[in-house]
């Protein structure tokens, strides 16, 4: 919520003021519960009833305007016999900024409402995003040039060149079924979106603007790639598509808010029928493997995930490439790879192509465990290296790229990997409600520089 961008908060440092007023927490609870000891104390008791944990939040950027709103997530931990585990959790986010953009998101996430020990998760989300990322296809292989949305540079074009805008309305309901005696699920699940993309409002975007911060009407990356076909006239719009989901998850966290030991690896299948007469089916493939390995107990562990996900069969459209599928759809928007949920430090969505692959290395120490105000906090810090990388890449036709222009816009080589690396800062409340701040840099200036971003929850 403190900027615009990718997954729930994306804050760079140069373009955004943050103002975070207090993390409130704000706890009820509708089950008596006995506070044997006041005070701090490093010892965790089991949470009993419902939780809530909220943060509102105020941004502003002088191109999207003001972004206000607030985000909470609700916990009922039942007699207490499952913490850290939850019977339900609810997340709802809703925000607005000035000048048109908003995030209306709610989620719900359950192992003990279903029959035979199904966990069910379904997320509503309406996302309105007036300046998304967009860098074009296969990495490196689309030049990126930051002067070109650089004010003090003679070679500015627009601060809006890399940017367009999207419409989002995602409907998800996922079940998964663990089999006897194994720890092995099987999934099952459902979504339907709704994408409308277009070029930049500057009629909104310009409202309040005076003298050389107005953005000028010239064509964006976006616009461009239209007008050279290599986004399909049929696709420029978006469209309406259903997507079927089934896979296997192989789980043996011992927490699932931050482990401490563990595997979690899933190999999911999502094929996406013909339903818009401009689309096509296709499926995708999916692969992460997340490992946790104790070093310290209760205090250091280390972090690593392995991700890849390509199409299988048919054309995955242009709009639904950078959109990456996974198990737990919490995340307000799953764009990437780059950003605070895939390559911190790297710009959102620097990476889209065919088929692609990543990889995250964490270390995490937990150094303060408090028990005030009858919860459970710890604060958490950590270092972490990000990398990705196109396997294969989005086909683009160049035929109609002007001679002269195809070189500022297309690289001859092919894509390489992408670093960031950095650390964070987390605090949470009773496990599972987690305020994450990461910071990240990109090792190469073709990725951007840096990232500040405020989130919930570790990223894997």
């Amino acid at each position: 919520m403190f900027a615009y961008d990718n997954s729930l908060f994306n804050m760079k440092i140069k373009t955004f003021i943050a103002i975070p007023a207090m993390w409130i927490w704000a706890n009820t609870n509708l089950i008596a519960q006995t506070d044997t000891k006041t005070g701090d104390s490093i010892s965790e008791k089991p949470k009993q009833g419902w939780n809530i944990g909220a943060l509102p939040a105020i941004t502003f950027n002088s191109d999207i305007g003001f972004q206000y709103g607030v985000l909470a997530n609700i916990f009922n931990y039942g007699d207490g016999t499952l913490y850290p585990d939850y019977k339900y959790s609810f997340y709802t986010e809703w925000s607005r900024t000035t000048k048109g953009g908003g995030i209306n998101q709610l989620f719900f996430d359950s192992k003990y409402l279903m029959p035979w020990g199904m966990r069910i998760t379904t997320d509503l989300s309406y996302l309105t995003q007036q300046a998304l990322d967009f860098y074009g296809f296969n990495g490196y292989r689309a030049l990126y040039n930051p002067a070109w949305e650089d004010r003090n540079s003679q070679e500015y074009k627009t601060r809006m060149f890399y940017r367009l805008e999207r419409r989002l309305l995602r409907v998800d309901v996922g079940l998964q079924k663990p089999l006897d005696e194994i720890p092995v699920r099987l999934l099952g699940g459902i979504a339907f979106f709704d994408i409308k993309t277009q070029p930049v409002n500057l009629n909104k975007l310009n409202k309040g603007l005076e003298g050389d911060e107005i953005l000028p009407d010239v064509p964006g990356l976006y616009d461009k790639y239209v007008e050279w076909g290599i986004i399909p006239e049929k696709e420029k719009k978006g469209g309406k598509l259903i997507s079927l989901k089934a896979g296997l998850i192989y789980d043996t966290r011992d927490n699932e808010a931050n482990p401490n030991r563990g595997i979690w690896s899933e190999l999911l299948v999502a094929f996406s029928p013909s339903i818009d007469k401009n689309l096509e089916s296709y499926s995708k493939l999916v692969f992460i493997h997340r490992q946790y390995f104790t070093l310290i107990k209760d205090k250091l562990t280390f972090a690593g995930r392995l991700g890849y996900q390509g199409t299988l069969s048919g054309n995955t459209p242009w709009f639904m490439q950078n959109y990456m599928v996974n198990s737990f759809p919490k995340t307000t928007t799953v764009d990437g790879l780059g950003g605070s949920r895939t390559l911190r430090g790297v710009l959102l969505n620097r990476i889209v192509a065919d088929a692609v692959a990543y990889g995250n290395a964490e270390l995490r120490w937990k150094m303060v465990k408090k028990y005030i105000w009858r919860q459970n906090f710890y604060i958490a810090l950590s270092a972490f290296a990000d990398g990705g990388q196109t396997v294969k890449e989005h086909e683009v036709n160049l035929d109609r790229i002007p001679v002269q222009e195809r070189q500022e816009y297309i690289g001859d080589s092919e894509d390489a990997l992408h670093l960031g690396y950095g650390g964070g800062l987390y605090i949470a409340m009773n496990q599972n409600f987690v305020v994450a701040i990461n910071y990240g840099r990109a090792a190469d200036k073709r990725d951007g520089t840096s990232g500040l971003y405020i989130n919930l929850n570790f990223m894997f």
